[in-house]
């Protein structure tokens, strides 16, 4: 056989992503989803921490939140959920029983919060000091000043990297298998793996990797979207139709306006 026959059998087969197709859709995905945003939303709330704590005055909290961020940065995420969903399985047996998901959640968790405490402390140290000082001048505390007027804006500017990070989540999903998953727990590139090896074919991988596509390229797309708004506002016809509906609200309320 030729080799474009041999590619075209080993990966592109129908049968094969028809069989998959069904437990994709019902397990995989679910549960994708279930992971990656769940270690979303926790590895925010702890990187808003970790930026809040890198820009501190105080060493005690500022050094802490660097190595913390250094070490979750530079071990492989592979390493990582092996540590916490191999060295905690003890505890989580005693906790909540042979289910590897809280561990799996909780060491994506603690890899993304390093990466987004990073793009959050950016976000916030982009913002002109100037306003920090107008807030304090205002009667802020530093702490009001921080959560009311600095945070918000650093959060919007990074909002982008921040859904990049999302991006990245989806696809570090797919390493939670090494911690060994029921067949009601496993996410698209297991399920996508069992095929392959049950079947001797490859077309099962390549559709998860479909899936994945399906899931980060909308992603991809709005904060594209999300970018050009942030940087450059809404489009002047926009801005102008705007201003003429406000025009016409007095004629639309009570007649033509004399």
């Amino acid at each position: 056989m030729d080799p474009l026959s041999t590619l075209w059998e080993t990966f592109f087969d129908g049968d094969s992503m028809r069989e998959a197709l069904p437990e994709m859709l019902t397990v995989g995905l679910p549960n994708t989803l279930i992971l990656a945003v769940s270690a979303a939303l926790l590895g925010s709330v702890l990187g808003m921490l970790l930026a809040v704590a890198g820009i501190s005055r105080t060493r005690w909290l500022r050094w802490p939140a660097r190595v913390y961020t250094d070490v979750f940065r530079g071990l492989p995420a592979a390493a990582t959920i092996l540590l916490i969903g191999v060295g905690l399985a003890p505890l989580g047996m005693e906790l909540w029983g042979p289910d590897p998901y809280p561990l799996g959640i909780l060491a994506l968790s603690l890899i993304a919060a390093a990466y987004i405490g990073e793009i959050f402390r950016s976000g916030i140290q982009s913002v002109e000091a100037a306003q920090l000082e107008g807030a304090r001048a205002l009667g802020f505390s530093w702490g009001e000043a921080m959560r009311v007027v600095i945070i918000p804006q650093g959060v919007r500017r990074v909002l982008p990297a921040w859904v990049n990070q999302l991006i990245a989540l989806i696809k570090d999903s797919s390493l939670v298998y090494f911690l060994g998953l029921l067949a009601s727990q496993r996410e698209l590139f297991r399920i996508g793996q069992d095929y392959a090896a049950n079947t001797g074919n490859q077309s099962a991988l390549l559709l998860a990797g479909l899936f994945y596509l399906a899931l980060t390229v909308p992603l991809t797309h709005a904060v594209n979207w999300i970018d050009r708004r942030l940087r450059h506002g809404r489009p002047a016809t926009a801005v102008a139709d705007d201003d003429e509906g406000d025009l016409a609200l007095p004629g639309a309320r009570g007649g033509n306006p004399r």
